[in-house]
C-alpha cells in the first residue's frame, strides 16, 4: 500500500526543470486572494446544488465534476458551512441544476448570504421536487441530475460528496452559464 506524501512536504527527488514564464509567476499558495484568482483562471459551469424535501435548501455551486459513466457518479464539493451541508448528510441524497447563461440571476439568488431560506428560498424559481430524491430540480436549465450520497470525504474546509446518479435530464438549445475570472460569462463572451 502506497502512502501519499503530506501536502507541505516536497516531492522526494529533484527535477531540474527551466524556469517558470515571466507571464505567468509563482502565487503565494498560502495567500487565500492570489490562490483564489489562480484557481479562478480554470473556467467552469455554473450550478445550483440542492437538497431537503421537507426544508428545501440550495446553493450555488461550480465545484461540480463527473467522476464515472459505470456505475454512473458525479461529485460536488460543499463548504462546511453552509446549510446545504447538513442537509445533504441528512437526506443522504442531493440534485444539481447546471444553469443555463440567461441564469445568472438564479446564480446570484443561491450565492446571496441574505436570501430567506427554507421553502421561501424558492419562491420566484421556476422549480419541482425531483422524483427520486424530492430535492428541488430546478426549471429552464441545461441539464439536471437527482443523486444519492455514496461517498463523503474530506477536504480541507469543504466536504467533497460523492453521488450515484438516480436520474437525469438535459435540455437543447441555450448556452450555459459559465464563471470564469470571478465573473460570470458565456460562449460568446
Amino acid at each position: 500500500m502506497s502512502s501519499v506524501p503530506s501536502a507541505s512536504a516536497p516531492l522526494p527527488g529533484s527535477i531540474d526543470l527551466p524556469p517558470l514564464p515571466a507571464e505567468a509567476p509563482e502565487t503565494d499558495v498560502h495567500d487565500r486572494r492570489a490562490l483564489r484568482g489562480v484557481l479562478g483562471r480554470f473556467a467552469t459551469g455554473v450550478t445550483v446544488l440542492t437538497a431537503g424535501r421537507d426544508t428545501p435548501c440550495g446553493m450555488t455551486a461550480n465545484s461540480f465534476t463527473s467522476v464515472s459513466l459505470d456505475p454512473a457518479q458525479v461529485l460536488v464539493c460543499v463548504v462546511k458551512s453552509a446549510a446545504l451541508h447538513e442537509a445533504v448528510l441528512a437526506e443522504g441524497a442531493f440534485a444539481v441544476s447546471v444553469l443555463a447563461r440567461d441564469q445568472e440571476w438564479v446564480a446570484r439568488h443561491f450565492a446571496d448570504h441574505g436570501r430567506p431560506r427554507g421553502a421561501r428560498e424558492f419562491e420566484g424559481i421556476d422549480h419541482a421536487p425531483g422524483r427520486h430524491t424530492g430535492a428541488p430540480v430546478l426549471g429552464r436549465v441545461q441539464a439536471w441530475l437527482e443523486c444519492r450520497l455514496s461517498a463523503v470525504h474530506e477536504g480541507g474546509d469543504h466536504t467533497i460528496f460523492v453521488g450515484s446518479v438516480l436520474g437525469a435530464g438535459r435540455s437543447a438549445g441555450a448556452d450555459p452559464l459559465l464563471f470564469h475570472g470571478g465573473a460570470f460569462a458565456g460562449l460568446a463572451d
